[in-house]
């Protein structure tokens, strides 16, 4: 990516709203879309196409009881855009719902009590390369156990067309996207990654990322926008 990244903000509280903007407009980035609500934000987010959006995951309206779902928002992005990647900001810490986070579709997970805003700009940085932004603890002690069991010949069980998916996997493409690029059918590609998710012993697509980094197949700046 070259140029200034632009971002969109989706954030209900509008202090720290603001201060997002001034965060990233003054480490040379230019937010191109800003709201409180999911609704408005999508409608922004489609026609200004940033590269990153930051999501709060929780969205109250000051004139209703009701709570937005902003990982909703993370999958209507991750279906209307691809391209444009989410990185949740939350302040949410538990697993089950970074685990939903990351199935929704997003790049990358912060909790807003204890990131910095070095921290943030640098996760922000890191996604609109491609890369992914995971919490240490969003490691299952099944996949840890998995890795250690796997850890002289982690790739041995894998076909080579099951390697090809894994590292497109671990490049961010969703199955459509691995179909095209394979020239094979979705359904297919959904074969393969179910027999992934069984030979590596993960639990969400996450994992395999990170097996896939460990086992030296890819590599986060391997995970560049893809076709």
């Amino acid at each position: 990516m070259t140029g200034r990244i632009r971002i969109g903000i989706l954030e209900d509280q509008q202090v720290f709203r603001e201060s997002l903007i001034a965060l990233f407009q003054g480490a040379g980035m230019d937010v191109v879309a800003q709201s409180r609500e999911a609704e408005g934000f999508l409608a922004q987010v489609r026609e200004a196409k940033p590269d990153v959006v930051v999501v709060d995951i929780r969205l109250e309206r000051p004139d209703s009881h009701e709570v937005g779902d902003g990982v909703k928002v993370v999958e209507a992005l991750r279906e209307q855009l691809p391209r444009t990647r989410a990185l949740v900001l939350s302040s949410y810490r538990e697993l089950p719902v970074m685990e939903r986070c990351f199935q929704a579709g997003a790049a990358g997970f912060l909790c807003k009590l204890t990131v910095t805003s070095a921290e943030l700009v640098a996760a922000v940085e890191q996604v609109s390369r491609g890369e992914w932004v995971v919490p240490a603890d969003f490691m299952s002690p099944v996949q840890s156990a998995a890795s250690t069991e796997r850890a002289a010949t982690p790739l041995d069980r894998l076909t080579l067309r099951e390697r090809e998916v894994l590292s497109l996997v671990a490049s961010g493409a969703d199955n459509l996207q691995i179909s095209a690029r394979l020239g094979i059918t979705e359904r297919t590609v959904k074969a393969h990654v179910s027999n992934l998710y069984r030979k590596l012993g993960v639990q969400n697509r996450v994992e395999m990322a990170m097996m896939a980094y460990q086992t030296g197949l890819s590599t986060p700046a391997d995970a560049q926008h893809h076709p």
